[in-house]
């Protein structure tokens, strides 16, 4: 365990190469989210890409998470939500409490964005110990069939209205890295 305390801060352009390195570790060398990962950078969008990291003092980075602009499209109009992915952790600092302390404040700063929900893929044990639950059973649907109900999750944040019906709609950066086929 390092000396120094963990810290989640905004990622900085001196981390780009850290934070891609780690990603293909964490996915094990699949270029397909370190690309999104540089790709969802350069959207611009209703609400902006919020990217941070997880160090140990002035060490690089040993986890990263993003959050990224989608819509809910609602039977009145497009809803602007936002979607976490990617969620990564270097291996040999897993199971330390680090993609937990990511995911708090990747939900704490969509909050302040006025997001009224974060949308994932990803495994219901994992995220919904870490206040994810079936966006289903909220009146939200799948993009894609190929997604598995149970893996498609919602965090509810203050601005979160249970009339927020609909279907959920990724950017087609999304779609080109891979999002949307969560095996």
């Amino acid at each position: 365990m390092p000396d120094a305390p963990l810290t989640i801060r905004a990622e900085t352009p001196a981390d780009h190469n850290a934070v891609h390195a780690l990603n293909l570790a964490a996915f094990d060398g699949d270029l397909g989210l370190p690309d999104l990962v540089q790709s969802l950078r350069d959207v611009q969008a209703p609400m902006p890409t919020i990217s941070l990291v997880a160090t140990y003092g002035d060490d690089p980075p040993v986890g990263h998470v993003m959050l990224s602009h989608a819509w809910l499209d609602g039977p009145a109009r497009l809803i602007d939500v936002m979607v976490l992915s990617p969620l990564a952790v270097d291996p040999p600092h897993q199971r330390r409490g680090i993609g937990t302390a990511l995911i708090k404040a990747a939900i704490a700063a969509a909050d302040t964005q006025g997001a009224p929900f974060v949308i994932l893929e990803g495994s219901p044990n994992y995220y919904g110990a870490r206040g994810f639950e079936p966006a289903i059973p909220l009146g939200i649907r799948r993009p894609s069939l190929r997604i598995p109900e149970r893996a498609f999750q919602i965090a509810r944040l203050s601005t979160y209205d249970p009339a927020m019906t609909g279907t959920f709609v990724y950017k087609d950066v999304h779609w080109r890295g891979g999002v949307g086929l969560y095996r």
